[in-house]
């Protein structure tokens, strides 16, 4: 997951949100969003 950049993880979570993909997936993209988030 880190050698996403966060303009891509960011714009995955969108278009997984609005695919209505699996919620295990958009945790997991939840989960490295917070991540990167509190690290700056």
């Amino acid at each position: 997951m880190s050698k996403l950049s966060t303009a891509l993880l960011m714009e995955s979570y969108v278009k997984a949100k609005g695919l209505k993909l699996s919620p295990e997936f958009i945790s997991m993209l939840e989960t490295e969003i917070r991540r990167r988030n509190s690290s700056n």
